[in-house]
């Protein structure tokens, strides 16, 4: 496999580009004619790391690398753009194999309307996948920041919680049955709420951020940026089926799954009360259910309020290893 070989096969699979591109992949730099504005996020992924690749397919390798970096773009409202692609290939990958990962990500591409513009190939000792994803809105003010939030707003969350933590320990156990798949789906193929995002912008959204870290290190993200506080209701929490019978079996609880694993790659958001219902009607076009968990308070920090009583001491996954998953 000879690099310009490898970059012209995948120039060959890549997905049609959008509307923006002036010049994609295949020369020294794209162009992309944008207009309004524009955000920009970088996500890596290194197996041994975020990834095992006796876990998951390589198409799958390449789909999740694609969906994280996304995920950021819905977090901030954005409409998907273009994104840039750095893959490290260790040497007992083949061309075959490498055409397998952009297999993934070119079908997510497809799917959500992101334009592969660009990127590069390199020898790595790991199979490393660095994804830059530049996402638009007609003005940089159409973008929702994490440090809008405000006393009084309420705390809403998309979708479920907990299904990627467990299907991790599932993973960890040595495979998984039939009643598990949808858990280690969650896992290995994650979505970006890239719908839900621009729908809860347009229904004025305060703050915003995606929970790749679990809702509780992600929610004190939010909470000190805005300079408030959050307190939010365990029993509340839209639980994913299947992870309190997995998290039992693991030895966790099922709210400890939902608030301090990560990689659900949901919507974390504030609003002001006014705003719930039509935010709740516009996710619910894109089949995406909306849930309120709490609400935002004057001072900072975040509360997990348990359903028996007492607090649940809010944490998330730390990439430089200072705080342990659950």
């Amino acid at each position: 496999m000879g690099e310009f070989e490898l970059l012209e096969a995948i120039r060959s699979r890549l997905p049609a580009a959008g509307p923006r591109i002036r010049l994609g992949s295949g020369d020294d730099a794209a162009i992309v004619e944008p207009g309004g504005a524009i955000a920009t996020s970088v996500d890596a992924l290194i197996d041994g790391v975020h990834f095992k690749r006796e876990w998951a397919s390589l198409a799958q390798i390449g789909h999740k690398a694609l969906a994280v970096a996304l995920s950021d773009l819905a977090a901030m409202g954005a409409a998907t753009g273009e994104a840039y692609i750095v893959l490290g290939v260790p040497t007992d990958l083949d061309e075959d194999d490498c055409l397998a990962i952009l297999d993934g990500m070119a079908a997510l591409a497809a799917d959500t309307g992101t334009t592969l513009a660009g990127g590069d190939v390199t020898r790595a000792p790991a199979l490393t996948l660095a994804v830059t994803v530049v996402g638009h809105a007609e003005s940089a003010d159409d973008f929702v920041t994490r440090s809008g939030a405000a006393a009084g707003d309420v705390l809403v969350v998309t979708g479920e919680l907990g299904g990627a933590a467990a299907g991790l320990l599932v993973l960890e156990s040595a495979g998984s049955s039939g009643d598990d798949d949808a858990l280690v789906c969650r896992q290995l193929e994650p979505t970006p709420r890239l719908a839900a995002g621009r729908a809860l912008a347009a229904a004025g959204a305060t703050a915003m951020i995606d929970l790749s870290d679990g809702l509780g290190g992600d929610a004190g993200h939010l909470a000190a940026a805005s300079g408030v506080g959050l307190r939010i209701d365990a029993a509340e929490l839209p639980i994913q089926p299947g992870v309190a019978e997995v998290g039992a079996a693991a030895g966790h609880d099922e709210v400890e799954l939902a608030a301090s694993g990560g990689e659900d790659y949901e919507l974390l958001a504030t609003l002001p009360p006014t705003q719930l219902e039509e935010a709740r009607g516009a996710l619910a076009k894109t089949d995406v259910k909306l849930t309120q968990i709490g609400v935002v308070l004057a001072g900072e920090g975040v509360e997990v309020r348990l359903p028996g009583g007492g607090d649940l001491q809010p944490r998330g996954f730390d990439q430089l290893g200072r705080a342990a998953p659950p």
